[in-house]
């Protein structure tokens, strides 16, 4: 398939971008947005942002609705068999979903399926904790004696209010669900604001939420450059942000939530070690390893981008790695067999390149990949490994958020665990080689998820999230779910 045509979503969608503001679909009155399918490199639509005002109108409509007990209020049961449907119905729209994320985001079509399965999954696990609540139970009783005077104290968990989640272009369907289906399943309202990059995907999620029994003002849905997510964010009528983006970005989300005292959670960047234990299986280590940092063209948080290989198995990996890149498919995202799409901008894939070009300049060499693809069009670039340079090099610290690895081989595990931890980032983590000893190294990395020997396939009843740069807090899972809410203790005597 390379064209959109016989889904009729997908073009109106196209056509006509909107925002959902208090239960009506209306125009945005802001600055027009730059959508550009990054394989044909063609505009796509006329999307704008909002203006201030409707984000004013946002921010109310899910202040009111919050303030009034409208959705918060409802049985957690009515609340979890609505999120169902919304489930139900977006799996009936998987190949919608899939198609603007190829057309919007440039990524590989076979990715954007599988994903969004993913994503359909984190979902209904968000559908079911609506009904049973968040660890513990939505209220307990603790019963004391103090003294003289026995006294009985009972335990809430109530949703923290009015949450704005603000999403990334690389996994705009699946930031939603994690934000935006969370805070709903606690009993939230809220205000979505994709990444300009994404809007036009982000807006068939908000059709699903406007299609659906929720009442109105519940869900919301803007878009928006930086002003407007300043807007959003420094609003006093916003009880918690939930961002994933940069680093950059999210110091400024997190300075902006400051100045009313907001809950910030924060999904921010990596750089994250890929570590090849002596012993490692490196057939088996090597194309699980370099589809972390090449898959959707190594435009994800969690990507594995330092490798870490003993010096007596390096030439052993560069091998296997050359190999790999060179079957790997690099081109149009609509074939099934693409692995490398398209960048989601030029500019940004200058970026990508300039790092690699200041490597080598550095010292570096390519030991595998490297350059373009001959290719008409798209913002496209092969996949690299770059070797030569040691940990403190700029391209094994910064992210660069394209399909670019670093090697760099040791001798001494203990001082391999040194460099790996020796990051600003600490998201993710790969550890290869005989499980006992896999496990022990991973112990010592201070990330906030690692894989021994490929772990297992993405959990939705697991948390995501780093230490340091990486960001604060959670993302899925139970201490996920329990970051829309807060705990209020009501005491009394007993007489």
């Amino acid at each position: 398939m390379t064209t959109t045509e016989t889904l009729p979503d997908v073009a109106e969608i196209l056509a006509r971008p909107q925002l959902y503001i208090d239960g009506e679909w209306t125009d945005a009155n802001g600055e027009a947005i730059d959508a550009i399918d990054p394989y044909t490199e063609q505009q796509l639509g006329e999307p704008r942002g909002a203006d201030i005002g409707q984000v004013e109108a946002a921010v109310t409509a899910a202040r009111r609705t919050f303030d009034d007990w409208i959705w918060s209020g409802l049985d957690p049961k009515t609340r979890s068999e609505i999120l169902h449907g919304i489930c139900d119905a977006m799996v009936d729209l998987r190949e919608h979903f899939a198609q603007l994320m190829v057309v919007e985001g440039g990524m590989a079509i076979s990715l954007a399926r599988m994903m969004q399965q993913i994503t359909e999954d984190h979902f209904r696990w968000y559908c079911d904790a609506a009904a049973r609540g968040p660890r513990g139970g939505w209220e307990y009783t603790m019963p004391m004696q103090t003294g003289l005077v026995p006294a009985m104290t009972i335990m809430m968990q109530e949703p923290i209010g009015v949450v704005a989640g603000i999403t990334p272009y690389n996994i705009p369907i699946m930031g939603a669900v994690w934000k935006i289906g969370g805070a709903l399943a606690a009993g939230c309202s809220t205000v979505l604001l994709p990444s300009p990059r994404a809007q036009l995907t982000s807006q068939l999620f908000a059709k699903l939420l406007a299609d659906a029994d929720l009442p109105p003002g519940v869900f919301n849905f803007i878009g928006g450059e930086a002003a407007v997510g300043q807007a959003l964010t420094e609003h006093v009528g916003v009880d918690m942000i939930t961002f994933t983006g940069s680093e950059h970005v999210g110091s400024s989300v997190m300075a902006q939530g400051a100045k009313t005292i907001k809950r910030v959670v924060l999904e921010l960047g990596g750089k994250s070690p890929n570590i090849v234990l002596p012993g490692a299986d490196i057939a088996s280590a090597v194309p699980p390893s370099v589809m972390r940092f090449c898959r959707n063209s190594g435009q994800g948080c969690g990507a594995t981008t330092r490798t870490f290989v003993h010096e007596s198995q390096h030439d052993d990996y560069v091998a296997h790695t050359k190999e790999l890149f060179a079957a790997m498919p690099v081109g149009n995202p609509w074939n099934d067999d693409t692995v490398i799409s398209p960048l989601i901008r030029a500019e940004h894939r200058d970026r990508v390149e300039g790092f690699v070009d200041r490597a080598i300049a550095a010292g570096g060499t390519i030991e595998a990949g490297g350059g373009r693809p001959d290719e008409p069009h798209g913002f496209f670039m092969n996949p690299a490994l770059v070797g030569g340079l040691d940990n403190s090099s700029e391209i094994a610290q910064e992210e660069l958020f394209g399909p670019v690895g670093v090697i760099m081989p040791y001798t001494d595990i203990d001082e391999m665990v040194r460099h790996a931890n020796d990051s600003r980032y600490g998201l993710n983590a790969n550890v290869w080689g005989p499980t006992p000893e896999a496990i022990d190294v991973a112990r010592r990395i201070r990330s906030g998820g690692v894989t021994v020997n490929g772990g297992s396939p993405q959990r939705a009843d697991v948390a995501f999230g780093g230490y340091k740069s990486s960001g604060l807090g959670r993302e899925m899972g139970e201490e996920g779910f329990l970051e829309f809410f807060e705990i209020k203790s009501i005491q009394f005597p007993l007489k």
